[in-house]
């Protein structure tokens, strides 16, 4: 005779029952999700196909993605690399520390399909270079920095006007060794347009953005009235203007990558410190010189150090990495709406999925993302990734 058990009791089993095959199904999506949203497209082994790549990716009409690794390479000073769609690493350039350039930055890709891009160290004076690598695999310095009144260190974000001229920043040199905007013209020739004082006007800038009219956006790693960096504006004719001093506390301090502009002039950034909590922010400057506090890291698992600033999509959604946060500390890929709400896309746990993620993300027609991690991989060396939005 089978037992039953009162209407109470089975009732209770029925939900106990349904909650644990609920739980188990949620689970088992939950696991796959996890495990189809990151996708490591190349894992870098620290040899002769590079290590640590720093800056972030282009993306050709292909869908071929470009970079940098800031090691690696058979002299150990660098290659600039190129992943395809299914994976496959070329090194287009390996750096031998001389006068070709050392520990190479970011790329820009002109309309002849070159790519243009800096190197941090190396050069005659050991001050960086600015390059150029045809498809053909034609590598040329352009322009070797001395580390005087030109400027040292040019950094990664690099952008290009209309007629093909190359605009940049030097973190470091210049007269008052605060660093340097400069413009490289289609013609050969090499101008410095503005030199930090290292005060009010702000110090080591990261990377800057072109408008339409020519207007030169950036930031500055420190200086200002607070020495936590600021927002500026230059015009053509090299006259500077302060959009925004950071103070380092809940409006943040020190960003450290070039600033996104929009269509309509508005500028978008993230600073690696400061914030309520001190894991940094993401923010926007209106045209009109307004800051905005878009969103404040608690340094847990939504992120901490932004340090690879963002980009856009069409939407007015923002995307980008922070070094440390996440539930392993090793990073994590987020998106801010316009209004400030964030989305934790993945996490990096610092195994074979990455590590470290920094640098610009770039975006496919799809939506999905692109980025580098310096840590993690099969070899710790470094990866390229792919989430999937």
């Amino acid at each position: 005779m089978v037992k039953m058990l009162p209407a109470s009791s089975a009732a209770g089993l029925s939900v106990a029952l349904r909650i644990l095959f609920l739980t188990g199904i949620a689970a088992a999506c939950s696991a796959v999700q996890a495990r189809n949203k990151e996708h490591v497209v190349y894992s870098f082994t620290g040899g002769n196909d590079g290590a640590q790549p720093l800056v972030g990716l282009l993306m050709d009409g292909s869908g071929n993605l470009y970079g940098t690794a800031n090691t690696g390479g058979a002299d150990s000073a660098g290659v600039v690399f190129k992943v395809r769609p299914a994976g496959k690493e070329t090194v287009l350039f390996t750096f031998t520390g001389g006068n070709d350039g050392a520990n190479p930055r970011g790329l820009v890709l002109d309309a002849n399909g070159n790519l243009i891009g800096t190197t941090i160290h190396g050069g005659a004076d050991n001050a960086g270079v600015l390059f150029k690598l045809t498809p053909q695999g034609a590598y040329t310095v352009l322009y070797t920095f001395t580390g005087g009144n030109d400027g040292a260190q040019p950094n990664p974000t690099l952008s290009l006007d209309g007629a093909g001229n190359v605009y940049g920043a030097a973190a470091a040199g210049g007269s008052k060794g605060a660093g340097v905007v400069f413009e490289y013209t289609t013609s050969g020739s090499y101008k410095v347009l503005y030199t930090f004082t290292g005060g009010n006007d702000g110090a080591n800038p990261r990377g800057i953005a072109v408008d339409g009219s020519g207007n030169i956006y950036g930031a500055t790693f420190s200086g200002g009235a607070k020495a936590a960096g600021v927002i500026f504006k230059l015009t053509p004719k090299g006259k500077e203007t302060v959009l925004h001093t950071f103070t380092g506390g809940s409006d943040g301090g020190s960003p450290s990558a070039g600033v996104a502009l929009d269509g309509a002039g508005n500028l978008y950034d993230a600073t690696d410190v400061g914030g309520a909590d001190s894991a940094g922010v993401v923010f926007e400057v209106t045209k009109k010189g307004i800051f905005k506090l878009l969103y404040t890291f608690t340094g847990g698992n939504d992120g901490a150090a932004p340090r690879g600033g963002v980009v856009l999509d069409t939407l007015g959604n923002l995307y980008g990495p922070t070094f440390f946060g996440g539930a392993d500390n090793a990073g994590v890929l987020f998106k801010v709406t316009p209004k400030g709400k964030e989305t934790v896309l993945y996490a990096f746990t610092g195994g074979s999925d990455g590590g470290q993620p920094v640098g610009r993300v770039v975006l496919d027609s799809a939506g999905d993302i692109y980025g580098t991690t310096v840590a993690g991989g099969s070899s710790n060396a470094g990866t390229v990734y792919e989430v999937t939005n």
